[in-house]
């Protein structure tokens, strides 16, 4: 679990509802739910309309990366790598069959399932970072649905505002009503700026953290990966692959 992304989200909008009560006003001011429906509506609305139905259901896939990611340790991983150097050095290389289906990871069984095949280390090298490179940009693609929302967001906050406004106009014979127009009117800029940049942009820049992070981690198993395949000596897979570690 990533509690820095929670404290990230209750510090940004804790800070605007404390900041609203040391100002005087009350949290009612600022809760609205048509200001609500118009910049969130509009938002996804305008975002379904500009990205494919894949990308789209990507986002959504991998938005809880940004709470629990998927990434694992460096460290863990080099251990996991010199683990299949031993085994495939004194059980031999198929031994790394049945322990390509022990893991979870498509990426890792098959990288694994390819020394056991016998493919030499720069068929594997090719084959895995063809994967690696379409992996990472269908989840960049994903990653950039969040950045859309944040360009929309603050358009639609004013468009909201603009349609409160409208109201009001429209009803200046009538003092009883002019108060939920504005509250409707300000209260939509407020949603669309403060969703775009306390959550959509920080979300999609999350994202491309982690796939970065996760590409880094892969092309370590694909070093590792060909060590193994290669034979090579624990200590010298130890040292070239101590990079990654930092």
């Amino acid at each position: 679990m990533d509690i820095l992304s929670i404290l990230g989200i209750l510090l940004g909008f804790g800070a605007i509802v404390v900041g609203q009560h040391l100002e005087g006003g009350h949290l009612e001011t600022i809760l609205n739910a048509v200001a609500l429906l118009i910049v969130l509506g509009g938002t996804i609305g305008a975002v379904m309309l500009q990205t494919p139905m894949k990308t789209f259901m990507r986002a959504l896939k991998i938005t809880s990366w940004v709470f629990k990611p998927p990434v694992q340790s460096a460290d863990t991983l080099l251990a996991k790598i010199l683990e299949w150097n031993q085994v495939a050095r004194r059980e031999g290389l198929l031994k790394l069959e049945s322990l390509a289906l022990e893991e979870s990871d498509l990426f890792t069984q098959k990288g694994l399932q390819l020394i056991a095949d016998g493919a030499e280390g720069e068929l594997i090298r090719e084959i895995l970072e063809t994967d690696l490179d379409l992996m990472e940009t269908r989840d960049l693609a994903a990653a950039k649905v969040y950045e859309a929302m944040g360009g929309y967001a603050p358009t639609i906050g004013i468009l909201g505002a603009v349609l409160g406004l409208i109201h009001v106009m429209g009803n200046l014979a009538d003092p009883s009503s002019l108060g939920s127009g504005i509250a409707v009117a300000f209260v939509a800029t407020i949603y669309g700026v403060g969703f775009a940049n306390l959550l959509f942009l920080p979300i999609g820049n999350k994202l491309k953290t982690l796939i970065q992070r996760r590409s880094e981690l892969q092309m370590m198993l694909i070093d590792g990966l060909i060590s193994v395949a290669d034979g090579d000596n624990p200590r010298n897979i130890e040292s070239r692959l101590q990079a990654y570690l930092g």
